[in-house]
């Protein structure tokens, strides 16, 4: 299939790109389980609580086993006890499993979202960033002038040194390439946009 390719004037052309990444079945379940996986794998699972065996402090009887009248105890690290530990809490973050998500998910979500993408006409190719964009004004430019002020902008590595530095300080825009973008991204971003060279590139890790 072809689809629109515009450069920095405005000028349209077209390019031809994979059937199969770019007007595939739209897999809603899928997208909606890898995100979900995504989702849990990025949430911090700092909480913990000391055991009865990591509370400091002397661990001896804290009275004879019998004769007194009272229930038996062992020390005061028990967890009955205020200042003792807590049995069953938080373990920290290797105490939480990972979520698996395998290379064929990977793959498929992305091919999935990206044709719906296309579907919706949030998705732009341009041509190549050959020259040096040192301005954020200048990238503010072309944003405006093509109505990506919320985007995934997929580069070729040339073109990613070439206004990355420009584009780091507008908001709700990220920058990266073709190994650095997950399908938690393109939902995150209202557009996404890739250059002539990282559209061939996509091709030839997703197909």
């Amino acid at each position: 299939m072809k689809i629109e390719k515009l450069n920095l004037d405005g000028k349209k052309g077209s390019i031809e790109v994979l059937d199969k990444i770019f007007s595939a079945k739209i897999n809603n379940k899928l997208i909606a389980n890898v995100l979900y996986k995504t989702n849990a794998n990025y949430k911090g699972r700092h909480a913990k609580t000391k055991q009865q065996n990591e509370v400091s402090g002397p661990t001896s009887k804290i009275y004879a086993q019998k004769g007194t009248g009272n229930a038996r105890h062992a020390s005061r690290k028990a967890p009955i006890f205020v200042g003792g530990g807590v049995a069953h809490g938080p373990k920290g973050e290797l105490s939480y499993k990972k979520r698996k998500l395998n290379k064929s998910e990977k793959k498929n979500s992305i091919v999935s979202l990206i044709s719906e993408k296309i579907k919706n006409k949030e998705l732009l190719v341009f041509n190549d960033f050959s020259t040096k964009i040192k301005k954020t004004k200048q990238m503010n430019i072309i944003v405006e002038k093509f109505n990506i002020s919320n985007s995934l902008i997929v580069l070729d590595k040339s073109s990613k040194d070439n206004i990355e530095k420009s584009a780091r300080n507008i908001p709700n825009i990220k920058v990266t390439d073709i190994n650095h973008f997950s399908a938690y991204d393109i939902v995150k971003f209202k557009k996404i946009v890739f250059t002539e060279t990282s559209i061939k590139e996509l091709e030839k890790r997703y197909s």
